[in-house]
């Protein structure tokens, strides 16, 4: 009898627990994300955060899980307004990551200073106004990344900024942030002042950013801006004694005697060694082809510079041409048969441009060969005989995506590079340029064999090149050539050795990465970054910000990519001129993480080429 009323008793105590059980099954964290959804103000693009669910096993959107712990909440482009409700978020312990990017917030900072394990806060492109008070940012020891830009901040800049020992990026740039520029340790590798109201002399340690990180800020002074700290710009200016007429009448001289030099030192040059050639020039602007004459400055013939050739074979080489009546063309690959200088003079040239190293022109001879002639004037750093020995090494290159010079010229001012011509062009042409490119030829399967050919001709290039520390170093898609049938050809490697150190700042894209800007390293690692552009470029058809010096124009693909990755919007990366190929988007996804991988902005963190490579070909169509 006693045990049969333990049954029962037990029976009613088990029923009664599962009565409870939807009450003790409550996730906190989930009723923590609901009451900040509450605190919103519009919050209709957040239909998947639900009652009753998890979420890290249903995939709430924005929500970012790691072993089924909220780490990261990015809320970016959700029309989101109204209060961010902190409270709520303290009861998530393991959240440090926080993004309200391109949303309508608006008031005082929220009390982010309550969350000290943050890690990451970005606010920008909101509405946010007012001072942020001195010692907000005590707290947060843990902050590493800081993007508060494009609001109307105000008041100055935080004292507590400058404790954040972890802090290795700080965006500020496009608010009313005025007064002076606090000192910050050395750790910042990312920084942007542009567009406030800041004043006063800019610290010393950071004139290693750049003038483009405190543009726009008329009070402020000092490197790396070009004006100096009592208030005049580093120009001088003429004596205010002297009247407007006699300073007027000194700047015309000044003129004309720069004028006559000029066309005195023009005249000699085209006496001693200019060409004329009919250009049927296209500017790809979509002009008419005018015929007109343009000076190529091509070295005459007529010179003999023997003198100059020390080696032995450079100088059989030169010999021989000239017994062909070709000048001092050097030839390095004879497979599309030998010319020499004449042939070049008497070619019909075309003017393609003038890329970062040097002009281009496209020279259509009468034995019906084209041939695409560089003119390179800044490649004065190694000596004749080192010169020629690293041409006859690129001249020996032998891969199916790497463009082997066919010949060259050697003078001290200024060399000649030699190489066949694509009429296709180049990568960047054919996805942004104006040629009418059928758009069905740029389908996933040509986009992804693309890709696949420039890993392998990079393979190859750090094979050759393995002591290099960039084996390529000007790796982008305006230097990715494509044959009729889009199999891509590299150029323009390799040349970092050769060309003047100060030129190679201002013009090869490794200079324009992360490593060198933030960093102001280059290695290997830098042509990882590039390669991880052209496939952002290539996967979203977007022009990459990245290629232009001040980064404006384009797209910045890097940040637009890894913002989407981290709110789980990667499917809106992909181009929509590929989106016909439903049955390869998980592929096309894969891609997109390669490249993702390999921009990563810190280099240790990036893949190194032979895992890129490897990760590229796993790829299938």
């Amino acid at each position: 009898m006693a045990a049969a009323v333990r049954f029962h008793f037990y029976l009613f105590l088990l029923s009664t627990l599962l009565s409870f059980y939807p009450l003790l099954s409550i996730n906190p964290e989930n009723e923590a994300l609901l009451k900040l959804k509450q605190s919103f103000s519009t919050s209709n693009s957040l239909s998947s955060w639900v009652t009753n669910q998890n979420p890290c096993s249903s995939k709430w959107e924005g929500v970012i899980c790691v072993n089924n712990a909220i780490t990261s909440i990015h809320l970016a482009d959700k029309g989101l307004s109204g209060k961010i409700d902190i409270e709520a978020l303290m009861q998530i312990p393991s959240l440090r990551s926080l993004s309200f990017v391109r949303n309508n917030f608006s008031g005082p900072i929220p009390e982010f200073n309550k969350l000290g394990a943050l890690k990451a806060i970005y606010l920008t492109k909101n509405q946010f106004s007012g001072p942020i008070p001195s010692e907000f940012f005590s707290q947060l020891g843990s902050l590493k990344k800081i993007w508060i830009s494009n609001n109307k901040f105000s008041g100055n800049i935080p004292d507590s900024l400058t404790k954040l020992k972890l802090l290795n990026e700080l965006h500020l740039e496009n608010n009313e942030f005025s007064g002076p520029i606090p000192e910050f340790n050395n750790s910042i590798k990312s920084l942007d002042m542009s567009n406030n109201k800041l004043q006063g002399e800019i610290p010393s340690n950071m004139v290693k950013f750049g003038a483009d990180s405190f543009s726009g800020n008329e009070g402020l002074c000092g490197k790396p801006l070009d004006k100096e700290c009592d208030g005049s710009l580093a120009t001088p200016k003429p004596e205010s004694g002297m009247s407007w007429a006699v300073k007027v009448i000194i700047i015309l001289v000044i003129s004309a005697v720069v004028a006559l030099a000029f066309i005195f030192m023009k005249s000699r040059r085209r006496n001693d060694d200019d060409i004329s050639v009919r250009s049927t020039q296209n500017n790809h602007s979509g002009q008419n082809n005018v015929d007109n004459v343009v000076q190529v400055h091509v070295p005459s013939s007529n010179r003999s510079r023997g003198s100059e050739h020390s080696t032995k074979k450079g100088s059989e080489s030169k010999k021989s041409s000239s017994r062909n009546g070709m000048g001092d063309l050097i030839m390095l690959n004879d497979e599309k048969g030998t010319f020499g200088m004449p042939d070049l003079m008497k070619a019909a040239a075309e003017v393609l441009g003038n890329g970062g190293l040097g002009s281009a022109y496209k020279a259509a001879m009468t034995n019906g060969l084209s041939v695409v002639v560089k003119r390179m004037r800044e490649m004065n750093k190694v000596s004749r005989d080192i010169f020629d020995a690293e041409m006859r090494r690129f001249g020996r290159l032998r891969h199916p995506n790497i463009l082997t010079p066919l010949a060259y010229h050697y003078r001290r001012e200024e060399k000649l590079f030699v190489t066949d011509y694509m009429p296709k062009g180049s990568l960047l042409y054919v996805l942004h340029g104006d040629r009418g490119i059928s758009h069905a030829e740029l389908n996933w399967p040509t986009r992804l064999n693309i890709v696949k050919g420039i890993a392998r001709g990079l393979g190859f290039l750090y094979s050759e090149f393995s002591s290099e520390d960039l084996p390529h170093g000007n790796l982008k898609s305006s230097n990715v050539l494509l044959t009729d049938n889009y199999e891509p050809l590299l150029s323009d490697f390799a040349f970092h050795a050769l060309i003047n150190p100060s030129y190679a700042i201002q013009t090869m894209f490794a200079y324009k990465t992360p490593d060198y800007v933030h960093y102001q390293t280059i290695s290997q690692k830098t042509d990882i970054y590039c390669l991880g552009i052209i496939i952002l470029e290539i996967i979203t058809g977007k022009f990459p910000s990245q290629y232009h010096s001040n980064g404006k124009g384009g797209t910045d693909v890097v940040q637009w990519v890894f913002t989407a990755i981290c709110d789980r919007r990667e499917e809106e990366l992909i181009d929509p001129e590929l989106k016909g190929n439903t049955n390869s988007l998980n592929q096309m996804l894969q891609l997109l993480q390669v490249g993702a991988s390999c921009t990563e902005s810190n280099p240790e963190q990036r893949l190194n080429m032979k895992e890129a490579i490897r990760r590229i070909e796993e790829v299938q169509v």
